[in-house]
């Protein structure tokens, strides 16, 4: 840890959330607001007191309007962050830098989406003809060959993950039954009570090859918010203090977004390496120092590397440490004890942020026993983003 790092130096105070479903009935502002408020009374703080917000560049309720809403007097921070999930890290952090450096005393990071009701991220039907920007011209070499969507162009780095290292498509059911287990015990998911077997997994139906339907996330609406201030103030406040050790985003060579099909090597997640470095040396933490972690899970096949990328097991042999079980109930490393974006709810990413916060207070559904560390990770195949939350 340098003297320059955030480490240490801000908290998560404030935790809010809607419930999660497939028809709100409410608009993406109203359950935005609805989260955000609850943050800010489970943190004891006046809306009034709010001088920054931070969310995704996808989400289409606009941080004015939030603060109009609350009554905010002066804000004086507000970002947003691209590349889908990918941000579910980077608005933590970039609320920890704002704080840290004095910019704004306390910073409301938010996700809201009827990703279900109103649109839906897996279709295929973008309208990338319409407007030619990089981004969408760039999508034109790849999608007359099939890549049309993101279950493809994950599939095309299973397959390869496969060849090479020889994991099956049983590895990643076994990611899907883990997860769908801690769903089953809680409350919130939206697949509460309905646990499924590898059996069930291997017999649903095929998305692209090597992905069926189990090993994909769910379309969700809902909503997620999350208050930040100073580790000082966050001392005196009424919910024990979740100290942001480390965040990081990350971008490597070869970068494109969940096409980066001409590096050398598509086995690995090399975006997802630079956050783990990065991670380890603010927080000065290393693998063995978490008891849980929730890894981005819209895709089952991408759990594998980013396992291997933080150095919970070597390359290419995360097949084993799933094989093993040591991701499921009572393993030696639970991921996503809320039943993650397969079983829980797809926000994003930012519920699994507001899992960590509850495993690290101790008030977890699934509660890991003597919770000091979690690793969270954001998005898979774009440019990423990560943290390590902690007890004080």
């Amino acid at each position: 840890m340098t003297t320059s790092s955030i480490s240490g130096r801000a908290a998560i105070v404030g935790l809010g959330a809607t419930e999660f479903s497939k028809n709100s009935g409410r608009t993406e502002l109203r359950l935005a607001l609805e989260a955000t408020l609850s943050a800010l009374k489970d943190a004891g703080i006046d809306p009034s007191e709010v001088e920054g917000f931070s969310s995704y560049s996808v989400d289409k309720v606009p941080e004015y309007e939030i603060a109009r809403l609350l009554g905010c007097k002066d804000v004086k921070f507000f970002s947003q962050v691209p590349h889908g999930g990918g941000a579910a890290c980077a608005p933590i952090m970039h609320a920890a830098m704002a704080v840290a450096t004095g910019v704004a005393k306390v910073v409301v990071v938010y996700r809201a989406m009827n990703e279900r009701s109103w649109y839906r991220f897996g279709t295929g039907t973008y309208g990338f003809a319409s407007t030619p920007i990089f981004e969408n011209v760039n999508y034109g070499w790849y999608m007359p060959h099939g890549f049309h969507t993101p279950a493809a162009w994950v599939g095309m780095f299973a397959q390869r993950y496969m060849h090479t290292y020889g994991a099956t498509s049983e590895d990643f059911g076994r990611v899907a039954v883990a997860v769908r287990d801690f769903a089953a015990t809680n409350p919130q998911a939206f697949f509460y009570g309905k646990p499924i077997t590898l059996e069930e997994h291997q017999a649903s139906r095929w998305i692209c090859e090597p992905l069926h339907l189990l090993d994909c996330c769910q379309e969700s609406d809902g909503a997620v918010a999350m208050v930040i201030t100073s580790a000082e103030r966050a001392r005196d406040l009424r919910q024990k203090p979740v100290m942001i050790k480390a965040g990081s985003q990350g971008i490597t060579d070869g970068q494109q977004i969940m096409t980066s099909f001409y590096r050398d090597d598509i086995t690995g997640l090399p975006e997802m390496g630079v956050v783990a470095r990065e991670l380890y040396r603010q927080s000065g933490l290393g693998p063995e120092a978490f008891q849980t972690a929730v890894i981005y899970d819209h895709f089952t096949p991408f759990v594998l590397p980013q396992l291997e990328e933080f150095g919970f097991a070597k390359r290419g042999e995360a097949k084993e440490f799933i094989r093993a079980g040591h991701h499921a109930r009572g393993g030696k490393l639970p991921i996503n004890p809320h039943g993650g974006q397969l079983g829980e709810a797809y926000i994003h990413g930012m519920n699994g942020v507001a899992e960590a916060v509850r495993q690290v207070r101790g008030t977890a559904v699934n509660q890991v026993p003597d919770v000091e560390n979690v690793l969270v990770t954001a998005g898979t195949g774009v440019p990423t983003s990560g943290l390590i939350l902690g007890a004080a």
